[in-house]
Parts: C-alpha cells; structure tokens; sequence
C-alpha cells in the first residue's frame, strides 16, 4: 500500500494546472486591456496609468509574503481558489462600475486595490505548485510547457481584451468573471503529492518569513537571477504606456492596443515551445545576461519606432528575450529550493518579478508624464543594460552557472 506521503504524479495534474493557470491569466490580461483603456479614455493623462499599477503594487507588497507562509503551511490548491475567486469578485466589480456609467476614475483605483490584493495571495500558492505535480526529471520540460501556455495566454488575452472591448466593457468584464471562476474550479481537481509531514514548523509567521528571505539571501544565484529581472521588469516595463502609444503614436485604437500587448507573446511563445522540446543545455547563466541585455535594446527600439510593424517586431523580441530569461530564472529557483520553503521562496520570487510588474508600470507612468512617453521607454530601456553590466560583475557566480541541474537545493549555487 502506498504511503501518504508517496509521490503521485499524473499528467492529468499538469494539463489542469497549465489550464487553471491559462484560464487566469487571460482573465487578468483582458481586464489590464480594458481597465487600462477606460481609464486613459477618462483622464487622458499618463499618471492615471501609471496609478493603475501603484494600486496593485501596494497591497501585492504587503501580502505576497505572508501569503508565502501560509502555502508552505496550507494546501496550495485551495488557497489558488480562494484567491481567482476574489479576482472574479474583482471583475464583477468593474461590471458594476460599467452598468452604473461611472465616469470618475477613484472608484476603479479602490477596485483594483482589492484585485491586487487577491494577485498577492494566489502568486505564491500557484508558483510553488508546479513541482508537486511533476517528479524532479520532468520539472525543466514542465516549466517550459507552463510558460508555454502562459505566454499563449499573453498572446490571446490582449487581443481578446481588445475586441471584446470595441464590443463593450461589460462584454470584457463578465468574460473576466467567467474565466477567474473556471480557473478556481480546474484548481479543486489537482492532486499530486503533498509536501512531508514533517515539513512545518514551530516558529512565528513573522521569524518563518524571515526565514524565506534569508533564504533568498544567501543564494547569489537566486538572488542574482530574481533582483535582475526586479530591474529588468522595473526600468524595461513599457506596456503600461501601450493606451498611449496606440492612441496618440501609432494610431490604432483599441483593436492595435490588443495586438501591441499580444506582440511579446508572440515572440515569448516561439521561445517557450522550443525550450519544451529541448530545455536549456549549456551556458544557462551568460544566455540568461544576453537575455536581459536584448531585451533592453528592444524596448529601446521600440520606445523610437513610429512604425506599426516595428513596434510589433520590437515588442515580439523584446518577449522572446524575455521568455528565456523568465525560464532559466524559474528553472533556477526550483532546482535550489526545498519542498519545505517553496512557497516563502515563491513569494520573494513574486513580489520581486511579479508585484515589479505594477510598481515599473508607476514608474513609466511617472517618468512619461515628467520626460514625456517616448524618452520614459528609452531611458528605462537603456537603464536595463546598466544593470546588466552591474550585475555581472555583482553575481558571478550566477555568470558562470553552466547546467541548471549544476544548481542544488542544499547549496543554491553552481557547483562549478
């Protein structure tokens, strides 16, 4: 008779957990569409954007943390359901906002709050499920098939968003609702194994935080990979000046803003695919630096076009380098954590990329409004291969990383 604590692995888990996890992100990424456009339809003002993420930012901040704890203590499956469920009370939120015809911005600002904090509690539970559902040998190939399906998601989600929002918000809030309930019941169905029971302990949820961070800490190839793509994500995130950019750059309204946030995934989806079929070999600390690098020159590319289809080819780059990074990142961290901190570690991952993705939205809606939009791109752009210089000289260790499997969860760094 099998132990409780046995491993169970079933494709079946992978497929739901990719779906669930596909479900979500297209919800999140055609209300981002649609928030975004109804907002800056109202203000016209590149701070009302860049305030779009502030909201998100703050209470993302505040909760990612404390939300790793409590998965590394509860079942991550009913947390990640608890939290898309908050998300689709969000999304019906914004319906109500669009039958009551509101036209003041602050009502959507205190919605959002609430969206991010629901973000900050299901970022942790999600990120650290991967590796209970798939055995040790299989996690690079699932990895690259999740991030496969998310940038699928990236790809649809934008576009859906913006040709449900030419039909009307409503149309895009309520697909929104739909798709956060549908990925919270995918979520039930999971099964896999469950961490050792041994696993917790005794200490206060303040000193188990701690010791999440500590953990990071002490890593250079954790810290370095995350706090790179932090910097990358922060100075390099123009999409929260897409609105602008279609409508008063490239000209072409919501249906080109929905396909000027597909563009990366398309790029990001090429990349991803092939890395399913086979995973990083060699080199993966210098690829992931060229990574970054390129996509540094690529924003910069793009915050100068004032082409359609340069803006796409830059954007799809731009994605492409992105996704590589964003897989030998993950691939990093899975490698060099314990079952027992998985979700401390997943949260520190996701309030330094995840909630990085709302704070660099602020800091281009800022820097847009003080420099105006085209130099904000171009100077976050440029300010992302500075860092990619710093942190080569900063993380070394992280440079000279060859095999991901040469990553170990009792050292967290090469063993080369």
């Amino acid at each position: 008779m099998r132990s409780p604590s046995a491993p169970v692995y079933r494709r079946r888990d992978l497929v739901l957990f990719i779906a669930g996890r596909f479900l979500s992100s297209v919800a999140m990424l055609v209300q981002s569409v649609a928030v975004g456009w109804e907002i800056y339809d109202l203000t016209r003002d590149p701070l009302a954007l860049g305030l779009v993420g502030l909201c998100q930012f703050v209470p993302m901040f505040l909760l990612t943390l404390p939300a790793g704890d409590i998965a590394d203590r509860f079942d991550q499956r009913r947390i990640f359901t608890l939290a898309v469920t908050a998300e689709a009370m969000a999304s019906g939120m914004f319906l109500a906002l669009t039958f009551a015809h509101t036209h003041v911005v602050w009502p959507f600002y205190g919605v959002l709050v609430f969206f991010g904090a629901a973000r900050g509690i299901a970022g942790p539970a999600s990120q650290s499920l991967l590796p209970f559902l798939v055995p040790r040998e299989r996690l690079p190939r699932a990895i690259a098939f999740s991030s496969s399906s998310l940038q699928v998601a990236v790809l649809t989600g934008p576009a859906l968003g913006g040709f449900l929002y030419a039909l009307g918000p409503a149309f895009a809030y309520g697909v929104c609702c739909a798709s956060f309930l549908g990925a919270g019941a995918v979520a039930l169905f999971l099964r896999g194994r469950r961490r050792e029971p041994g696993a917790e302990t005794l200490t206060t949820a303040v000193e188990r935080v701690a010791e999440g961070v500590r953990f990071v800490r002490t890593r250079p190839v954790i810290l370095g990979a995350i706090s790179l793509d932090l910097f990358a994500v922060l100075l390099g995130g123009a999409t929260a000046l897409l609105p602008i950019y279609a409508r008063d750059i490239l000209h072409v309204g919501p249906m080109g803003l929905g396909f000027l946030r597909s563009a990366p995934a398309i790029g990001a989806a090429i990349v991803a695919g092939l890395l399913g079929r086979k995973p990083l070999a060699r080199h993966a600390g210098r690829v992931m630096f060229s990574a970054v690098a390129v996509f540094g020159i690529a924003t910069i590319v793009f915050g100068l076009s004032t082409n359609f289809y340069l803006s796409l080819g830059a954007l799809a780059t731009l994605g492409a380098a992105d996704m590589l990074s964003v897989f030998i990142r993950q691939s990093l961290i899975q490698f060099s954590t314990p079952d027992a901190m998985r979700g401390r570690v997943s949260a520190v991952s996701v309030l330094f990329i995840g909630a990085s993705n709302e704070l660099g939205e602020f800091e281009s809606g800022l820097t847009a409004a003080w420099f105006g939009t085209v130099p904000a791109v171009v100077i976050g752009g440029i300010g992302t291969l500075i860092v990619v210089g710093a942190w080569m000289g900063l993380f070394p260790r992280l440079r000279r990383v060859d095999r991901l499997t040469d990553v170990t969860a009792e050292a967290g760094s090469s063993s080369t």
